[in-house]
């Protein structure tokens, strides 16, 4: 994503445009993994010497209430961070702590009763288990899944 689809992007979300929120939005846009909020700083920081930690921890802040980035929380560690491109679920191993893709599929709602006088967004799936570099191999052929 160019500098001006990024301005583009954030404007009509309602966020200002900044160096140091364009730094973040191009990171998050270029980086396939899910990094956590630290990782992103260093990396605005050496591009952006000037941008503290602070402003990098308030974009993200920013950019996720806009719905721009997606905040993925993994139990016991720092929340990873994923830029709202393709729809998609996401698997956290339980060992690594890895955070992958999973393709998206509609999520059946809960029924309205359930939810009382909440209003419904969205609903997104997060699969936890083992990846496949943490699962073992036996365990692995035992699920039906196929070993390399």
């Amino acid at each position: 994503m160019d500098t001006e689809s990024i301005r583009q992007s954030l404007e009509s979300n309602g966020l200002r445009f900044t160096p140091q929120r364009h730094c973040v939005m191009a990171f998050l846009m270029e980086h396939a993994g899910h990094p956590t909020a630290a990782e992103i700083f260093q990396a605005v920081n050496r591009l952006d010497p000037r941008s503290s930690r602070a402003t990098t921890y308030n974009n993200l802040r920013d950019l996720v209430q806009a719905g721009l980035v997606r905040e993925v929380a993994v139990e016991g560690r720092s929340a990873r961070f994923d830029a709202k491109g393709m729809r998609h679920h996401h698997f956290i191993c339980d060992r690594c702590g890895k955070v992958e893709d999973v393709d998206w599929y509609d999520v059946p709602k809960p029924a309205s009763s359930s939810l009382g006088k909440r209003i419904l967004r969205e609903c997104e799936l997060i699969v936890r288990g083992l990846c496949t570099g943490c699962a073992p191999a036996k365990g692995r052929r035992r699920m039906g899944v196929e070993t390399e």
